[in-house]
């Protein structure tokens, strides 16, 4: 089995997760600019196997678009273009960035630590991919 990707896109940075290539377990892998992303992912894909690519989808809590779902779809269009065999899906994000906020403010780290923006794009893109793999477990 190849791995999966998933992306919490942002203006500023993108959390970056994978699963192992048993596709059991969702782990964190890097924050990354959005300017950099397509060096980051060719790069990847040189030494792993993925086979999808997993976004946030950006919806708000009645349901609609968020203003930055445009930003995502760009995004989604990007990945298209460069990794056309790469299959996409999208998983509502909505509360990851706060239950990756929570997770951190439990996990008993200091206070200069628990504001790593970094930290929670990573843990928030996890828990889209956890979220993914939940919903397609056979």
């Amino acid at each position: 089995m190849a791995r999966i990707l998933a992306f919490d896109y942002g203006t500023k940075r993108i959390g970056v997760a994978v699963t192992d290539p048993l596709q059991i377990i969702a782990t964190g892998l890097d924050t990354v600019h959005p300017k950099d992303i397509l060096e980051f992912l060719k790069k990847y894909l040189l030494t792993e196997q993925v086979e999808g690519f997993v976004i946030g989808d950006p919806i708000q809590m009645n349901g609609t678009p968020s203003d930055s779902k445009q930003h995502a779809k760009g995004f989604a269009t990007l990945l298209k273009k460069n990794f056309p065999t790469i299959p996409q899906y999208w998983i509502d994000e909505r509360f990851t960035s706060k239950l990756a906020e929570r997770t951190i403010m439990e996990s008993g780290l200091k206070k200069s630590d628990r504001r790593d923006k970094e930290r929670v794009d990573t843990i928030a893109a996890t828990i889209i991919l956890q979220y993914f793999m939940e919903q397609h477990r056979l």
